[in-house]
């Protein structure tokens, strides 16, 4: 519990979320993006 409690109200915790929910967009967008990309090119 103290971990979570850490991760969510420390500076370097809120970085390393705010990281990973970076990545995980940039995720969505990039495979929407190559997704949209391959069906326009058939």
């Amino acid at each position: 519990m103290q971990a979570l409690k850490d991760l969510f109200t420390s500076f370097p915790g809120l970085l390393t979320v705010g990281i990973i929910v970076f990545m995980l967009v940039m995720m969505g967008y990039l495979t929407h993006k190559m997704l949209r990309n391959m069906n326009e090119n058939k």
